[in-house]
């Protein structure tokens, strides 16, 4: 999962077509193309989110790994523990989800 979500979330954050954090994504959903969770998001944003998420049917990934280290993955230099892409291909996705799906 690693190469294909790192190249997706270093360009959609260099071209500002990112929202962080729990509050944001989930006032955004109807924006979003991809929702990806850390293992530590808050747990009652994480239920709401991936139930909006469901609503709207917009694709989410569950990061197998800490805010810190989805934080890292994005190239920033603090923790991130809900994101979502606003702008990424279809293509792109399924090679997320696929390639996470053999991760497992």
């Amino acid at each position: 999962m690693r190469k294909i979500l790192e190249k997706a979330l270093k360009d959609s954050i260099k071209e500002k077509k990112t929202i962080l954090g729990s509050k944001e994504v989930l006032g955004s959903l109807k924006n979003s193309k991809l929702v990806i969770l850390s293992q530590s998001a808050p747990t009652k944003f994480a239920d709401k989110i991936i139930e909006g998420a469901k609503k709207e049917k917009v694709s989410t990934l569950q990061f197998e790994g800490s805010s810190v280290a989805l934080g890292r993955l994005c190239g920033l230099q603090f923790r991130v523990s809900t994101l979502s892409l606003t702008s990424v291909s279809d293509a792109n996705i399924k090679s997320i989800m696929k390639e996470s799906e053999t991760e497992e």
